[in-house]
């Protein structure tokens, strides 16, 4: 019996239309390599975030579709480290469905950044819309100096 036929499972589009109808890694656990079944994908894992430094605060942006606020957790750790984490579930199978395709990531993410000296890590604010978290950390103000101006004698 030939691999193709096998590798083509209940979860993978067969169309002649797909340009990737199977999972490459289908194939090594036909020939008997251990894969992770895990359902996370690097996509979800490795979840990026910008940063951005106003006059103001320091801004960050982490792109989280899907999850809602209550998967997610921002927390300042020791040494002005600020830890964005989350989880979104992979969901139910039930034996009746049919998979053609699973795409959507899952699975757990974490970033974490060291805040400046100038981050005031008591006012930290946190808020979500429609599947952006924004986390605002404000930031001291940089105290001009007094000047004195000095009338210059003729």
């Amino acid at each position: 019996m030939s691999l193709i036929p096998r590798i083509l499972g209940d979860r993978r589009s067969s169309s002649m239309f797909d340009p990737f109808p199977m999972d490459v890694f289908d194939s090594f656990k036909e020939l008997g390599f251990p894969v992770s079944n895990s359902g996370e994908t690097s996509a979800f894992a490795n979840t990026r975030v910008d940063w951005k430094e106003t006059p103001e605060a320091h801004v960050f942006k982490a792109d989280l579709p899907g999850l809602k606020k209550e998967e997610v957790k921002v927390e300042i750790e020791e040494d002005r480290v600020l830890q964005i984490s989350g989880e979104r579930n992979v969901e139910k199978e039930d034996k009746n469905d049919k998979w053609h395709r699973v795409e959507r990531s899952s699975g757990k993410f974490m970033r974490r950044f060291r805040l400046p000296e100038n981050a005031k890590m008591d006012q930290v604010k946190a808020s979500m819309e429609n599947g952006v978290l924004t986390v605002t950390v404000p930031k001291e103000q940089v105290k001009k100096p007094d000047v004195k101006s000095i009338e210059i004698s003729g």
